[in-house]
């Protein structure tokens, strides 16, 4: 047993050596794993459950999704460890959904007079993993919106590890009826033949699961290579609209846990549904704070993402790309929805946001806003995954005028 993970760690570090890891495929392979790369069948983590390799299931995930030594973005990997992230040094993982390691990363700023404590739990989800150094929220003993219990979140929570939910070859979702022939989260994974199916998006659980109560598997697809700085080109994951057969729109999905952030009180924010022609048409055109000269052709941007109005998995993979070939802006029928504003694991953001949200300006003067929130410049610059300060106004204000255009 021992041998067989030497063996895939050698496996692993070739890989790294000639350059191809940002290519991930994890050994999940769009659905249940090696067993042994979780679960030792003789010598399970002291205290461990379920002969798991890990004292607890995230930190049995990030045994693997986290590396200690990386120096930039690296593969599969969605944790940075705190040794590679010392003071004024940013979490290195550029994925969609972002790097846990932002829970890590408090701030204290004074704004007129008083002093400011950003803790690094506003940042994201938090997932309990002791073994990584990750603890149930402190302030939160629920899911905002909801009833789910912060002491029980995890990576299993949300991901399916034993990657039972499939789509067959006719679109439909299930748990069974077809085989898994490899991943189903990428713009290069195969296309199920009759008979056949590929993993659901990111192992994402649906109906029936035993964490949340998931309605269905949201759609989606992301380019192969999507851990990556985007200082040159974006990083597009093309989100999907809800499917008959087992699917979920993304506000229903995260709204197994949240369900009162987009249904009642205060927490009213459209989601999943049409974008209508006017937000359509400034979203286009928008450029930065000051700028509407853009063209809806080119108009797209990876911190604003939305759901395209189709179920296609073929249309959806063609625009998951990382080369800037597909920035079409959405059309009326496109909808706003979660990930519009927030990434999945975290941010350098409090809410997991995709931009700073707590001050007038994101940029200010031709800067990222640093002092003004505790952060060195390269922190500042990697919440934005490395976008030259360029790319915004000089006096850049917050994204939300990316769809509403009042700045």
């Amino acid at each position: 047993m021992k041998a067989a993970k030497v063996t895939l760690f050698v496996v692993l570090a070739a890989l790294v050596a000639v350059g191809i890891s940002t290519t991930a495929y994890s050994f999940h392979s769009g659905g249940v794993a090696e067993c042994n790369g979780c679960h030792s069948m003789h010598s399970p983590a002291a205290g461990g459950s379920f002969l798991m390799v890990g004292t607890d299931q995230s930190s049995t995930c990030l045994s693997c999704h986290e590396h200690a030594g990386d120096t930039g973005p690296s593969s599969y990997h969605v944790s940075t460890a705190e040794a590679d992230m010392p003071a004024g040094t940013a979490p290195l993982q550029r994925t969609p959904g972002g790097d846990f390691g932002w829970l890590k990363k408090t701030y204290t700023f004074v704004v007129r007079g008083t002093t400011n404590v950003e803790d690094g739990a506003t940042h994201g989800h938090n997932i309990v993993a002791a073994d990584k150094g990750y603890a149930a929220d402190p302030h939160n003993t629920t899911a905002p919106g909801g009833t789910f219990s912060a002491s029980n979140l995890a990576c299993n929570s949300c991901h399916d590890p034993h990657g039972k939910y499939r789509r067959l070859s006719d679109g439909t979702v299930a748990t069974a009826g077809a085989p898994i022939i490899g991943s189903g989260s990428y713009n290069t994974s195969a296309v199920p033949a009759a008979g056949q199916a590929v993993g659901a998006y990111r192992l994402l659980a649906g109906a029936g699961y035993s964490k949340a109560p998931f309605t269905g598997v949201p759609a989606a697809k992301t380019p192969s290579a999507y851990n990556r700085t985007e200082a040159v080109t974006q990083t597009r994951t093309a989100y999907g609209v809800a499917a008959t057969g087992g699917h979920s729109t993304w506000g229903n999905w995260c709204g197994a846990c949240h369900g009162d952030m987009h249904s009642t009180g205060n927490y009213v924010h459209p989601v999943d549904e049409g974008l209508g022609s006017t937000i359509a048409g400034v979203y286009g055109t928008y450029v930065k704070s000051g700028d509407m000269t853009g063209s809806a052709a080119s108009s797209f941007t990876s911190l604003v993402p939305f759901s395209e109005n189709t179920n296609d998995y073929t249309v959806l993979a063609s625009h998951a790309l990382n080369t800037d070939a597909q920035l079409g802006g959405p059309g009326s029928t496109d909808q706003v929805n979660c990930m519009s504003c927030h990434r999945a694991h975290a941010t350098g953001f409090p809410e997991m946001l995709r931009w700073n949200m707590e001050n007038e300006f994101m940029v200010k003067n031709g800067v990222y806003q640093t002092t003004e929130r505790g952060r060195s410049t390269a922190e500042a610059a990697a919440g934005y995954y490395d976008r030259p300060v360029t790319q915004f106004a000089s006096y850049q204000r917050v994204l939300c005028n990316k769809c509403h255009a009042q700045d």
